[in-house]
């Protein structure tokens, strides 16, 4: 039986152990990153600059897009370094630093989700109320709540996972540090660990999902009982941009984490997914879907022209 401590780093074995892969592999997922940099950013600069989206909608696309950029940032520069890296490896703390931000930042964006789509039932049940009742205080609350619930859950879990002995296997077979796949490098027990994260899941993210799922089964009813059919067209136009974010970021984590495990390669395919491509496309989904955002786009590419010339 050893300690953590004897071990001063792990193995991330990453996508491919062939150079030639690595290297495109690397080109990939280096503009992958630079697109959701700069969309996210772009993102972010249109609903500060522009006084139409000062409504609650758009404070929580923002916020969905710091956390994008968060999200990415914490996994892809390291699966970067390691492409180009004979050795990849990591250090133990900040495995589990990762560990603990990669949970952290995908908890709070799933309360996030759940948030928005309370926030469109309400647009959609109640629009002449919709002020009152998104009130400043209450976006600001169920933000910092939404933070503040998905970091105490990821710091119960990692607590747990920082006592844990690791004595055998120092490879992970994944492209970054999460805590699932350090639980298979401890010779502790770790069903307590199991037990925590089981429950942290279904709470969390199941929890989140049902509650997306009641307001949109409420959001249909309401659309339904709409009488003309471009009122229904332009009620449901409000939602297709958060559905479809809903749609790839649980679609593709509930795959990653219920279906059984065999190694393969291909299993990384679903945690690229919501690890590295959502936080790309989801800019491109908000502004192509979306003639608000595109008209505040076109209005600061003016006033930026207009500035230069």
């Amino acid at each position: 039986m050893g300690n953590h401590s004897m071990f001063s780093e792990f193995i991330l074995l990453g996508l491919s152990a062939d150079p030639q892969t690595q290297i495109l592999l690397f080109m990939l997922f280096l503009m992958i990153y630079l697109l959701t940099l700069m969309g996210n950013l772009v993102m972010l600069l249109v609903i500060r600059s522009d006084s139409h989206l000062y409504i609650p909608m758009y404070f929580f696309l923002g916020q969905l897009s710091f956390l994008d950029l968060c999200h990415s940032s914490v996994t892809v520069p390291k699966m970067l370094e390691n492409l180009l890296s004979e050795s990849k490896t990591i250090f133990v703390e900040s495995c589990l630093a990762q560990a603990f931000f990669v949970f952290a930042t995908g908890g709070t964006e799933a309360c996030l989700l759940a948030v928005m789509a309370y926030d469109r039932y309400v647009a959609i049940s109640s629009p002449l109320l919709y002020g009152q009742v998104m009130s400043n205080q209450l976006c600001i609350g169920l933000v910092w709540g939404s933070w503040g619930l998905a970091f105490v859950d990821a710091l119960i879990n990692i607590l747990l996972t920082v006592n844990l002995d690791y004595c055998e296997h120092q490879s992970i077979p994944h492209f970054s540090c999460e805590l699932s796949s350090l639980f298979p490098l401890s010779c502790s027990d770790t069903s307590t660990n199991f037990t925590v994260l089981l429950c942290s899941s279904v709470l969390h993210f199941f929890g989140t999902f049902i509650l997306i799922f009641f307001s949109y089964t409420r959001i249909v009813s309401t659309i339904l009982s709409i009488s003309s059919t471009s009122g229904r067209s332009k009620a449901f136009s409000t939602c297709t941009s958060h559905l479809t974010t809903v749609i790839l970021f649980y679609g593709s984590g509930f795959l990653s984490y219920l279906l059984p495990t065999s190694g393969s390669a291909v299993e990384m395919i679903f945690p690229l997914q919501y690890s590295v491509v959502t936080p790309m496309l989801n800019p491109l989904i908000y502004s192509l879907q979306n003639k608000e955002v595109k008209a505040a786009m076109r209005r600061m590419f003016r006033r930026y022209v207009s500035s230069f010339t």
